[in-house]
């Protein structure tokens, strides 16, 4: 099986400039790279709440590319800086929006920083094509 790169409309800037691939697809499994709070304008998204809306939407965008949806993800891994048990109930209540049943498997880690000065999460993904509801 050859590998297939995923890049949907508006991040090519990440393939080009900074050397990965949004998404790679080997046969029926999407393996999403980590994905950011930054908004289109490249800014940091100011919450938490907001960065994790962007995350799931930017892992939305990519298994849309490759045929698939949220619904397909098996296996998810975030990355947090910050008090992980303060911030909670915002991590589950989003989370819970975009993934509502069969939940995928799910690591979480603090981490002292992320790639970008003000991200406070990261969100990788993979995903099964055609495996979810």
């Amino acid at each position: 099986m050859k590998k297939q790169i995923i890049i949907p409309a508006g991040m090519q800037g990440a393939y080009d400039h900074m050397h990965f691939a949004p998404g790679v697809k080997v046969g029926d499994t999407v393996y999403v790279s980590g994905q950011a709070g930054i908004k289109a304008d490249g800014k940091v998204a100011e919450t938490l709440e907001e960065q994790l809306h962007l995350c799931f939407q930017k892992i939305a965008l990519v298994l849309e590319e490759a045929g698939g949806s949220l619904d397909d993800i098996v296996e998810l891994e975030s990355f947090h800086v910050g008090d992980m048990i303060a911030d909670t109930p915002t991590i589950f209540k989003v989370k819970d929006h975009y993934l509502t049943r069969d939940y995928p498997a799910w690591s979480a880690f603090g981490v002292t920083m992320l790639a970008v000065p003000g991200l406070l999460v990261e969100i990788k993904a993979v995903a099964v094509i055609g495996s979810g509801n």
